[in-house]
């Protein structure tokens, strides 16, 4: 029986990363493809509030090495209106059960962005 070796280079995990990021950037730009929340305090915004948010999470590019430490824009905040708001994007099972085996692969996988007040977090 012959046994298979998995090595990991930089370059793989770059690819990797790439495309994870890639496929989080269509989704939150988009809302299309996935699952967005929103936490009490978000619903409970006027309609307009609710928009102007949904539009800078949309447009959201200020991705650093703080919020972004695995290059996969994953996480943000944005402010509307004088209020912090954390948005963040998890990656589930096809089911919602469990965690995704591969967030690489939309086949598989179910992204979920979460939009909430900095001070529910």
């Amino acid at each position: 029986m012959a046994t298979a070796i998995v090595t990991t280079n930089t370059g793989d995990a770059a690819d990797r990363a790439a495309l994870i990021r890639s496929r989080n950037d269509r989704f939150r730009r988009s809302f299309v493809g996935g699952r967005v929340l929103m936490t009490p305090g978000v619903t409970a915004l006027d309609g307009i509030e609710k928009l102007a948010l949904m539009a800078a999470v949309q447009r959201f590019d200020a991705f650093d090495t703080g919020n972004d430490p695995y290059a996969e824009h994953d996480f943000g905040s944005v402010t509307i209106a004088g209020t912090c708001f954390f948005w963040k994007i998890d990656y589930y099972d096809k089911d919602l059960e469990f965690g995704s085996p591969d967030p690489a692969d939309d086949d598989v996988t179910c992204r979920v962005l979460t939009l909430m007040r900095a001070d529910e977090y």
